[in-house]
């Protein structure tokens, strides 16, 4: 096991857990012991969560799905947001909407919404309203902004959604659930691991650990598209390569068969 990656993990606080009067059973498999009413999480699990995940989110985004990175409780949102746009990817570190998967089309329809807002306030449109519409729609476009800005890249439904905290994230796992959507999660001792398709378990609460284990799952996601992005030039180029031989082949049985005559 990488040393180096252990210390990090120690370091960022991954391995504390929530008191033990409050623990879930079902994460008795991860937990390493107990210290002062505090669970210890195995890091040895964390780390096999951790690789599992990577493996995954890299295929994902290999193949060009896309990964809904989810985060709203307040230690959370910066992390989260900060870790979907290091590698492109849709956020949401406010509020679920409810529906934001299972009602896509709506969701889609209020994005649209905020483009139109945004083009109002962008030019001289905004002028011709009265000052008591201005503010009215002012006020519409920030609360839109808060709860959508995230999403804006979500063009279609994603393969795979990154959670932090199940408990906190339950609507959106009942909805990825509903459409067969794979569930990662960070995961501390309060929560149930069979709700997650893939579970890490680690400390959710902590502002370090969560960057931490987002910026490594973000990591994966670029590792992904940049195999993606090789695979498809060596795709164009043996396509040039083809289209090189075949016009040769050509001209050759074109010499040949002036030769002939």
């Amino acid at each position: 096991m990488a040393e180096p990656l252990v210390k990090q993990l120690v370091e960022a606080g991954v391995h504390f857990g929530h008191r033990a009067s409050r623990w879930n059973p079902k994460m008795r498999p991860y937990i390493y012991g107990r210290q002062k009413q505090i669970h210890i999480i195995d890091v040895r699990e964390t780390i096999r969560g951790l690789f599992r995940a990577q493996k995954y989110l890299q295929q994902v985004a290999s193949a060009g799905s896309l990964v809904l990175f989810v985060g709203t409780k307040r230690q959370a949102a910066d992390p989260i947001e900060r870790a979907a746009t290091a590698c492109g990817m849709p956020f949401v570190s406010e509020r679920w909407l409810g529906g934001t998967l299972t009602n896509f089309r709506t969701i889609r329809s209020r994005l649209s919404r905020l483009e139109e807002l945004e083009g109002i306030f962008g030019g001289e449109e905004i002028e011709s309203y009265s000052k008591k519409m201005q503010s009215a729609l002012s006020r519409e476009r920030r609360k839109m902004f808060r709860n959508l800005n995230g999403i804006r890249t979500l063009n279609r439904l994603p393969e795979c959604i990154f959670i932090v905290d199940p408990n906190k994230e339950k609507n959106s796992i009942r909805e990825a659930q509903k459409l067969g959507i794979t569930t990662v999660a960070l995961i501390d001792t309060d929560c149930d691991p069979d709700m997650v398709d893939l579970p890490i378990p680690g400390n959710d609460d902590s502002i370090r650990s969560i960057e931490l284990v987002a910026s490594m799952l973000s990591n994966a996601v670029n590792a992904g598209k940049s195999e993606a992005a090789v695979a498809e030039h060596q795709e164009a180029e043996g396509e040039m390569t083809e289209t090189g031989g075949s016009a040769e082949v050509a001209v050759q049985a074109g010499d040949a068969e002036a030769s002939a005559s």
